[in-house]
């Protein structure tokens, strides 16, 4: 059996163990009982575990959440197969089509690019598709995805709606703005309105998106990795603290704090 043959074998595999989950005489009641809507949250949890094993280098690891995040894509075709919407080979072929379609220095006579330009290729033909959509939607940032994470989100809306002009002129300007909505914050703050603060961070964070952008920052990245070095440097006050002989509850806020600036003392030497 060639390599393409196992392949189909496998694909048609998943398919039909899904229609049997999904069947109504004798498949699992949690599988029979989901829609688009419920399986949704899982379609990210496991999109969001695939990036978490890749973070990590665990590649055993990876190809178990790769796997668990294709039967994402099996679940959501077999339901629309069912209420006769498109099935999963309408999928595999448009999302074929489009890779074929914006790859035209690959496919097609396109000419020979850097990655640079074959990423600015990809913008351009991704605008001459959303403008054959226009009569599908009401506005021009209607078809940024709703569901993706806030941050993720800030970043596309700002870079969509720089395509047509609307955006600060460089990073200066941004972080006067940053400048500005923190003290609205701080005013916020001190009138005590929970929906007024509530808003005004909001603000804060979007332009703190912005500022990312024009610095060329993943801000979702510099996040993650300002969680693992928080968390880095707290396992450093928790082993300071049990070597002494206290626990982490019972520790004083100057105690902890001097073994912070300790565990900071110690990434610095590692980084000379």
């Amino acid at each position: 059996m060639s390599e393409d043959e196992d392949h189909n074998v496998e694909t048609g595999k998943l398919l039909e163990i899904m229609r049997r989950l999904r069947d109504p005489n004798g498949g699992c009641p949690w599988d029979l009982e989901q829609d688009f809507s419920t399986v949704a949250p899982y379609t990210i949890e496991e999109a969001y575990e695939v990036s978490d094993a890749i973070a990590r280098e665990d590649y055993d690891d990876l190809k178990g959440e790769l796997g668990d995040l294709l039967l994402q894509v099996v679940f959501h075709a077999q339901m629309a197969e069912e209420k006769g919407l498109f099935a999963y080979a309408d999928v595999v072929r448009a999302i074929s089509e489009k890779m074929i379609r914006r790859h035209p220095h690959v496919f097609g006579d396109g000419p020979a690019r850097t990655a640079d330009g074959v990423a600015k290729a990809w913008e351009d033909i991704k605008r001459e598709e959303r403008a054959l959509k226009t009569e599908k939607k009401k506005g021009f940032l209607d078809d940024v995805a709703s569901a993706l994470p806030a941050l993720m989100r800030a970043v596309k809306l700002q870079n969509r709606a720089a395509e047509v002009g609307f955006d600060w002129p460089n990073a200066v300007h941004v972080t006067d703005k940053i400048a500005e909505e923190a003290r609205e914050l701080a005013e916020a703050s001190d009138g005590k309105d929970p929906g007024k603060i509530s808003e005004e961070f909001g603000d804060m964070l979007f332009a703190m998106a912005n500022l990312a952008r024009h610095l060329k920052v993943d801000p979702e990245e510099s996040l993650r990795a300002a969680n693992a070095k928080f968390m880095s440097r707290f396992k450093v006050i928790e082993g300071g603290l049990q070597s002494r002989g206290i626990a982490l509850g019972e520790a004083t806020l100057d105690q902890m704090e001097a073994l912070w600036q300790e565990a900071k003392r110690q990434e610095r030497e590692k980084d000379e």
